[in-house]
């Protein structure tokens, strides 16, 4: 067995994980209530109330994350206003860093994202991550959030992995707690998704959290965790 089949598999989110997610709360939190206040001729407050009712009733599902389905819901090109943004489109702290130390020395990345497969293309055509990764999946093509153990359980038909010899960083707690109920125990989470909001206290979130992404190339090296129960050493 070589070396690099007994490395953990790396999996990662994308947006908040990977990239900022200061580019996403501009889109849906500013200027998206802006487009739809022009685009039907009401006030700021009225499109951000509208909107903000749309999200918390379709939040952690697959239409939340479908830019044709905001588009046909609401009257505005989701996708357009996304390309109109996009120079907006930032890495994380130490998003590159990390992705080229895996991948000199012989980790497994994967990419998993709620973000529609457009959203995904438009991301990767800005930020070039792809070289990185051998696997890549929008849980569009996988049929269910990732919020859900159906999406873990229809991943691994698809793409076999040992939940015992993976870790996997997200930003979002309910993404975390559905591939811990499919069986992954090597979780860690994020103190900052995006570069304008503050950074989370790390003994406030439920896993262990990285702030600079390089941080994990650490605790790789120094196996300050054992694999098989990483939240034990938070």
């Amino acid at each position: 067995m070589s070396n690099s089949d007994t490395k953990p598999i790396i999996m990662f989110d994308m947006d908040g994980t990977l990239l900022d997610l200061a580019f996403d709360d501009l889109l849906w939190n500013h200027k998206l209530p802006e487009r739809y206040a022009q685009t039907h001729g009401c006030t700021l407050e009225q499109s951000q109330a509208e909107l903000y009712s749309f999200y918390q009733q379709y939040k952690h599902t697959l239409c939340w994350y479908s830019s044709s389905y905001w588009t046909e819901k609401i009257g505005v090109d989701v996708l357009q206003l996304q390309y109109d943004y996009k120079d907006k489109i930032r890495p994380r702290l130490g998003c590159f860093e990390l992705l080229d130390y895996l991948k000199q020395n012989g980790y497994r990345c994967w990419l998993l994202t709620n973000a529609d497969q457009v959203g995904l293309k438009l991301k990767l055509e800005t930020i070039n991550l792809t070289p990185y990764f051998e696997v890549m999946i929008s849980s569009q093509e996988i049929g269910h959030a990732k919020e859900f153990v159906e999406f873990w359980q229809i991943l691994q038909q698809k793409h076999p992995f040992d939940p015992k010899n993976t870790i996997f960083i997200d930003d979002t707690a309910p993404v975390l707690q559905g591939a811990e109920k499919f069986g992954i125990e090597n979780l860690l989470t994020i103190t900052q998704p995006s570069s304008e909001s503050p950074a989370r206290h790390a003994l406030e979130l439920e896993y262990p959290a990285l702030n600079n992404l390089t941080e994990l190339i650490s605790i790789l090296e120094n196996k300050t965790f054992k694999v098989s129960n990483v939240k034990t050493t938070a």
